[in-house]
């Protein structure tokens, strides 16, 4: 572990894998955010349950991305990039990184924890299936609850936990050159965005929306470094 100063490149011949899978995800990750917004704008999410299990019965694939379904593939390359960010940023200082990448492996467990996509299919079409009213109504509670514990513990759990990873991270990229300085400062725009999440009401939107431009620029600008990286290390191991 080095305790102080910028920490320049070492060999990373045994962690190429790591470091182009990272940044292919980082770039694929915005690439996800920017269908996502599209898809939102085309066909505005639904919020209650009838409006739900209506969307889910005629057209499951737009029920399932109005429940923010193609979040958790986001957040699965996420956390690949947090591994690729990880494997370079070791050498600056092992206990961080382990600590940044194992509470983004917990943030990334929190979210897959409270997305209700599933669920609601499942109880839409069981709802759609059954005739008897209180059976019906049973669904519909069901459903009720199910979104309640959508923005419960799990999804704050997920904005916390979002925002320590990127705080621990800006301290790592402060203390290398293997990135460009603009990274951390991204990192920690987007770790102050994430203390608010988008379930704290219109500011918690405002919140979640203004954090997609740093998270964006850092993934682009991290990812493209971590392929350089990769590649630089692909050159001197063949040369090697």
């Amino acid at each position: 572990m080095t305790s102080s100063g910028a920490v320049s490149a070492v060999e990373r011949a045994d962690v190429r894998g790591l470091l182009r899978v990272g940044g292919l995800a980082a770039l694929a990750s915005v690439a996800l955010i920017v269908v996502q917004v599209a898809a939102f704008a085309v066909w505005p999410p639904v919020h209650t349950v009838p409006e739900i299990f209506a969307l889910m019965n005629t057209n499951p694939m737009l029920g399932l991305v109005s429940l923010d379904v193609l979040y958790v593939v986001n957040n699965l390359l996420v956390w690949l990039f947090y591994l690729g960010l990880g494997a370079a940023l070791f050498p600056v200082s092992r206990s961080a990184v382990i600590v940044a990448v194992g509470l983004g492996t917990l943030q990334m467990a929190a979210y897959l924890a409270s997305n209700p996509a599933v669920e609601m299919l499942t109880l839409a079409r069981a709802h759609a299936s059954t005739a008897d009213a209180p059976g019906r109504a049973a669904l519909a509670a069901a459903g009720e609850a199910v979104l309640t514990g959508w923005k419960g513990t799990a999804f704050l759990a997920y904005y916390f936990l979002g925002a320590i990873v990127l705080f621990v991270f800006f301290w790592l990229l402060r203390r290398t050159t293997d990135f460009p300085p603009s990274t951390a400062r991204w990192a920690l725009a987007s770790g102050v965005l994430m203390l608010v999440p988008s379930s704290f009401g219109t500011v918690g939107l405002v919140f979640a929306l203004a954090s997609l431009v740093p998270w964006s620029v850092l993934c682009v600008v991290g990812g493209r470094r971590l392929l350089r990286l990769a590649a630089s290390r692909e050159a001197s191991a063949a040369v090697g």
